[in-house]
C-alpha cells in the first residue's frame, strides 16, 4: 500500500474485524467450537490424503481430485480460523493492511480453486457415467495432472491482479470491517476511493471464476441425470448414482450457500444472516466435505477400516 493510504499519514492502517459477536460468555463458547471444529476440519481432510496416498485402490483420478479438494479445505480453514481463534483468546480485533490483503487473496484463490475443482471432479463423473467406454482413454493421469494445476494457477492468478487492484484503494475514517474475516464486499464499503471500476472487474473475475465452473457443472450434472435415467437396471441406476451422490452433495451445499451470500444485500438487517451464511460456507463446508466422502463413499470407507 502506498503512504497515501495509511490512516492518518503517520501509522500503519489497521482494520478492525467486528468478529461474529461482542458477548464475553458466548465468545468462549465459541472459542471450544471454532476449536473443535478446525482440529476436526484439519484432522478429516488429512486423513483423507493419507488414504489416498496410501491405499493402491484410491489412486485414480476421482480420488486424485478428492486429494486436492482435501488440500484445499485444510489451507482454506488455516486461513481464517486461527487468526479468528487467537482474536477469541486476546481479545485483540486489529489486523494490519497487509495481513488483511494477504488474507483475502488466500480466502478468495482459494475458494476461485475449489469452483474449478468441483467442475473438473463433474467433468471425471460425466465421462465416469456418460462415456464409461472412452474413460480411461481420455481421464488419463496426464489430464488429470492438468485439470488440478489449472484449477489451482486460475484460482490464484486471477485474485492475484484482483487483490492488487483493491490494496490500491484509499481508506480513511472508520475502519471497522463489519465480518469476521477480511472480504471483498466489506472491504469496499470502508474505501473513500472510486470503486465503479473495481466492482466491475470483480464481476468479471466472479463470473470467470464462480460463474463459468458453476454452469460447467450445472450441464455436467444435467448430462449425468439423462444417463442415469436411461439404464435400464435398478441395480444400474443405484451403482451410477453412487458414484457422483457425495460430489453432488458437496457441490450444492457449497455453491448454495455462496451463491446466497454475494447475492443477498448488505443491509444492516441481513448483515447477520450474511455472516451466518459466511460462516457455513467458509468453516463448515470444509468440516462436512471428508465427513460426506467417507460416509458415502465406500471404498473410502474400506480404505480407511484396513
Amino acid at each position: 500500500m502506498e503512504e497515501g493510504q495509511w490512516d492518518n499519514g503517520t501509522s500503519p492502517l489497521e482494520f478492525v474485524l467486528l468478529g461474529m459477536s461482542d458477548g464475553p460468555s458466548l465468545q468462549t463458547l465459541l472459542f471450544i467450537l471454532l476449536l473443535m471444529i478446525y482440529t476436526a476440519t484439519v484432522f478429516g481432510n488429512i486423513l483423507i490424503i493419507v488414504l489416498v496416498m496410501a491405499d493402491q485402490h484410491l489412486h485414480t483420478p476421482m480420488y486424485f481430485f478428492l486429494g486436492n479438494l482435501s488440500s484445499l479445505e485444510t489451507c482454506y480453514s488455516s486461513n481464517i480460523l486461527p487468526r479468528l481463534l487467537a482474536s477469541f483468546l486476546t481479545g485483540d480485533k486489529t489486523i494490519s493492511a497487509r495481513s488483511c490483503m494477504a488474507q483475502f487473496y488466500f480466502f478468495s484463490s482459494f475458494a476461485g480453486t475449489e469452483c474449478y475443482l468441483l467442475a473438473a471432479m463433474s467433468y471425471d463423473r460425466y465421462l465416469a457415467i456418460c462415456q464409461p467406454l472412452l474413460y480411461a482413454s481420455l481421464m488419463t493421469w496426464k489430464m488429470s495432472l492438468q485439470l488440478a494445476a489449472g484449477s489451482w494457477l486460475g484460482g490464484l492468478l486471477l485474485f492475484a491482479v484482483l487483490t492488487f487492484l483493491l490494496s490500491q484503494l484509499k481508506f480513511w475514517g472508520p475502519k471497522a470491517i463489519d465480518h469476521f474475516f477480511c472480504d471483498f464486499t466489506p472491504l469496499l464499503e470502508l474505501s473513500c476511493s472510486d470503486t465503479r471500476m473495481l466492482t466491475q472487474i470483480a464481476l468479471i473475475f466472479g463470473f470467470l471464476d464462480v460463474v463459468f465452473p458453476f454452469l460447467f457443472t450445472l450441464a455436467s450434472y444435467v448430462f449425468i441425470i439423462a444417463a442415469i435415467l436411461r439404464i435400464p437396471s435398478c441395480v444400474g441406476r443405484r451403482k451410477a448414482v453412487s458414484t457422483c451422490s457425495s460430489h453432488l452433495t458437496v457441490v450444492t451445499v457449497f455453491y448454495g450457500t455462496l451463491i446466497i451470500v454475494y447475492m443477498l444485500p448488505r443491509t444492516a438487517p441481513l448483515r447477520q444472516l450474511n455472516k451466518v451464511l459466511s460462516f457455513f460456507y467458509t468453516v463448515l463446508t470444509p468440516l462436512v466435505n471428508p465427513l460426506i466422502y467417507s460416509l458415502r463413499n465406500r471404498e473410502v470407507r474400506e480404505a480407511l477400516w484396513k
